[in-house]
């Protein structure tokens, strides 16, 4: 079984795909738009519509995350959308993922030490998906 994460976006899904393809250092992912969608299918029919993206193909740190843009007078996202946990024994990558996530964004925790990890940090980037990322160099305690 695999888990993808599925994040909605109010219409900047594009900015919020080449600002996380940028920091995970993914290159020109694959984008189907929702106007490329059969004829018959049920999907909003407008050129506003048309333009926004349904779904790219993007693998963050070798996991596939699906994002989307919410189709106009479609259901709007939840406030809490989700939020992606990252785990390296990497020090320096995550040091370098959490201060670029966390340009624009909210800290909920610094970077820091606690009991389960040596470097843990939470925020929510400028586009209001949370993160939480883990440095785990053997001693973690799985509790996030």
């Amino acid at each position: 079984m695999q888990i993808q994460p599925y994040i909605s976006f109010n219409g900047n899904c594009r900015e919020a795909m080449e600002f996380y393809a940028d920091i995970f250092g993914t290159n020109n992912p694959e984008i189907i738009l929702f106007g490329e969608m059969p004829p018959d299918s049920d999907a909003i029919k407008t050129e506003e519509a048309g333009k926004l993206i349904l779904q790219p193909k993007l693998e963050l740190a070798e996991t596939k995350v699906k994002l989307s843009n919410i189709p106009p007078k479609a259901h709007p996202a939840r406030d809490d959308n989700m939020t992606l946990v990252i785990i390296s024994d990497d020090l320096d990558e995550i040091k370098i993922m959490y201060y670029k996530l966390k340009d624009g964004g909210t800290v909920e925790m610094e970077l820091q030490e606690t009991f389960w990890s040596k470097y843990y940090g939470a925020l929510i980037d400028k586009f209001g998906v949370g993160w939480q990322l883990n440095y785990d160099d053997g001693r973690m305690r799985q509790v996030v």
